[in-house]
């Protein structure tokens, strides 16, 4: 496959482009974009494509990883919520990247709501994105619940959040982003990002989390049951699994029951939990009366 010749934007063209599109990057939608093409080539060559991979990239923005993307996928599925920046996209690819802009579909739509059916063409096989910070979680797992396609992903989100998708069991930062994650995928921190690449700096760090799709764990439950549990089990940290399981049980009584059956000692808590626990007491709650 010919990967053609693409021209990044610099920071100085991401500025001018903006300033053309009266554009005013907004906290709401999480916009601060990638203004180092050694960044978005780093991501890229960390993502670990192949020439036929499908790539769904969410929140394009003024295109910085998208041109980046072009000659390392057959495909690049770009979902941007900003209609100007939507429809401002294609014109960049065209510009920036003649040769290769017919691999560019942009779906102008909201990526927590986005469904398979909306994307044209051949499923995804890869996410690749630099995510706004405020929706960066849901936007991870909606994806992964919605596209069974993906086989892998990389993510550029903030830091702590980096943290909280890759945290394993025990971690202080382990929580239901880590166990809902692992539910999909294994996950690992992929390195730091720092703020300066970003146009406007954001008053934090980012860092890449790359995801590997593997077979959820095995278990008669389903997943709304398992993410039942795991939900209950962290809206009260500082409680037992017996008394922060107590509503989803029914009474606290019924919860150490069916941690007992799972094997599962009710005085811990949940974050020693892998999700492979969390589906094993799922498979145990006690039937209504």
């Amino acid at each position: 496959m010919g990967r053609g010749i693409v021209t990044l934007l610099g920071p100085v063209e991401i500025r001018e482009l903006a300033e053309r599109l009266d554009l005013r990057p907004t906290k709401r939608l999480g916009q601060n974009f990638v203004i180092d093409g050694g960044t978005v080539r780093r991501i890229v060559r960390t993502a670990g494509l192949d020439g036929d991979d499908v790539v769904i990239e969410v929140g394009p923005g003024l295109g910085s990883l998208t041109l980046a993307l072009l000659p390392e996928a057959a495909r690049v599925i770009a979902v941007e919520i900003d209609p100007v920046l939507a429809a401002q996209l294609p014109r960049t690819a065209a510009d920036r990247a003649p040769e290769l802009a017919g691999r560019l579909d942009v779906v102008p739509a909201d990526a927590l709501r986005v469904t398979a059916a909306e994307l044209p063409g051949s499923p995804p096989t890869a996410l690749v994105a630099n995510l706004p910070y405020n929706v960066a979680v849901p936007v991870v797992l909606h994806l992964l619940a919605e596209l069974p396609s993906l086989r892998k992903g990389l993510v550029m989100v903030q830091s702590e959040v980096a943290d909280r998708l890759a945290a394993p069991p025990g971690s202080r930062v382990y929580g239901v982003p880590s166990v809902k994650a692992a539910w999909y995928a294994d996950v690992r921190r992929a390195g730091p990002v720092g703020r300066t690449v970003f146009w406007p700096v954001p008053n934090v760090d980012s860092g890449l989390v790359a995801l590997t799709r593997r077979e959820p764990p095995a278990t008669t439950a389903s997943r709304e049951e398992v993410f039942a549990v795991i939900d209950a089990a962290f809206a009260q940290r500082r409680k037992t699994l017996r008394a922060a399981l107590a509503g989803w049980a029914g009474t606290a009584a019924a919860a150490e029951e069916s941690l007992r059956r799972a094997g599962v000692d009710p005085s811990s808590r949940g974050e020693r939990l892998a999700v492979t626990d969390f589906a094993r007491v799922a498979e145990h709650r006690p039937l209504p009366d």
